[in-house]
């Protein structure tokens, strides 16, 4: 048996998730329709009422929602419970238009602990360790979500939220950390500033990390694994949902495992909104069915990935979702071709690059234009024309192998891109598309 928060439930049968599944989404059902006027009104243009819901079976005949549902109802139009009754509200980065808050009761807060408990035990965590939080505090969900688990577990828990890289790396060596959370960009570039520092891997005792709010690679992950000594976990989640412990990656890396007990998954057709079956490539879908306040039903993460039950070797049987390969509104079309910045930052790695990048979109004279600005490291700089301008043109070959398209590549100077000690911006589209 593997290192469990919860074995009753992240080891349970089919049968008997299924079964907590019905009963709590016909309960949903109920407290949204009653509780939700604007969510009641979508029901009622669909023509479905709450009795015609009797299990996970009748889901696909609920409507969706959407980020834009959220903003249309900001800031309490979602709300299913009355003000009094809850605790608390975290907002996502609200960079374009109206931001989307979430609320809490404390019963939810308190599942929520629960989630990111299991995603701290599934990498290994126990009483013993010392967990430096690392992302974002305040109305970010990060640093929220896993002090909260982390306390759950009864881990000695350092409050770092962003930034001070500096300091953070003092406060590893002091105070011994052993699971380190944070974005993956944040992890490369505290890899980074350790090795400006003089320090090696093996001056910490972190054994493993979990990583999230952005999108990152396999490449990614081993050069985040070797820089650091750890194991790089996955751990996925919305604001809209609860924040990070929706799905968390096991010792075996292989997945994401969702909680299925808190949160219902489907795969649809991002065009037509169709349920596809497991196994499937399509946009994620998610329900919430033992949230109080924000209880998301049918919610479009526009996340694309795959579902599967394919047999754990860590003994959970909590299905699994594969790293979202893109967004389907992050996705860019340039050229009539379908781009995701991962599959750039795949062959960055590959070929040796830092994930120091930005891709910058244009359009010119009725045609897209695309530019990648590529950072070297100090090691592989060099101020020579001839060398720059060779290195650029193989990895433009490179990359359009990978895309079908040809991009500019610019390569530039050590440290010349911004860092993110949060979500790193990795694309500029300057097109004027709407």
């Amino acid at each position: 048996m593997g290192n469990y928060y919860q074995p009753e439930i992240e080891c349970a049968s089919r049968e008997t998730i299924k079964a907590l599944q019905d009963e709590r989404l016909v309960a949903q059902i109920k407290h949204v329709y009653a509780n939700v006027p604007y969510y009641r009104n979508l029901m009622d243009e669909k023509g479905v009422k709450p009795e015609d819901i009797s299990s996970t079976d009748d889901l696909h005949k609920l409507p969706f929602i959407s980020k834009n549902d959220l903003r249309d109802a900001y800031p309490y139009g979602m709300l299913a419970v009355p003000k009094s009754e809850t605790v608390r509200i975290h907002s996502t980065s609200g960079t374009t238009g109206k931001r989307v808050a979430a609320f809490y009761t404390q019963h939810d807060i308190d599942l929520w602990y629960d989630c990111c408990a299991r995603a701290i035990m599934a990498v290994g965590g126990t009483k013993d360790d010392v967990v430096q939080v690392c992302y974002g505090y305040g109305l970010f969900t990060g640093g929220a979500g896993l002090d909260g688990g982390s306390h759950r577990v009864g881990c000695l828990t350092l409050p770092m939220s962003s930034g001070n890289t500096e300091r953070q790396i003092q406060f590893m060596l002091d105070f011994q950390s052993t699971i380190i959370c944070c974005t993956p960009s944040y992890a490369a570039y505290i890899a980074e500033t350790l090795k400006e520092m003089g320090y090696t891997a093996d001056d910490l005792h972190l054994k493993a990390g979990i990583f999230g709010a952005e999108p990152w690679t396999q490449e990614m992950r081993r050069d985040i694994e070797k820089s650091l000594g750890i194991k790089a976990h996955d751990i996925y989640g919305l604001t809209e949902i609860s924040g990070p412990g929706v799905s968390f990656e096991c010792e075996d890396q292989s997945g994401m495992h969702i909680n299925e007990d808190h949160f219902i998954a489907e795969i649809i057709n991002p065009e037509t909104g169709e349920v596809l079956p497991e196994g499937e490539v399509g946009e994620l879908v998610f329900t919430c069915i033992t949230k109080e306040a924000f209880p998301m039903i049918r919610y479009r993460t526009r996340d694309i990935c795959r579902l599967s039950r394919e047999k754990c070797s860590c003994g959970r049987t909590l299905i699994k979702m594969a790293k979202p390969m893109g967004r389907s509104d992050d996705m860019l079309i340039i050229r009539g071709v379908n781009v995701f910045p991962s599959q750039i930052e795949t062959v960055l790695l590959e070929q040796g690059y830092t994930p120091n990048y930005q891709i910058v979109v244009d359009r010119v004279n009725n045609t897209d234009t695309l530019d990648i600005n590529v950072e070297l490291t100090v090691e592989l700089f060099s101020d020579k024309v001839k060398d720059i301008s060779a290195k650029e043109k193989e990895l433009a070959a490179a990359i359009k192998v990978m895309l079908g398209i040809n991009p500019k590549v610019h390569i530039v100077a050590p440290k010349s891109i911004t860092r993110s000690e949060g979500k790193a911006v990795r694309v500029v589209d300057k097109r004027k598309l709407y």
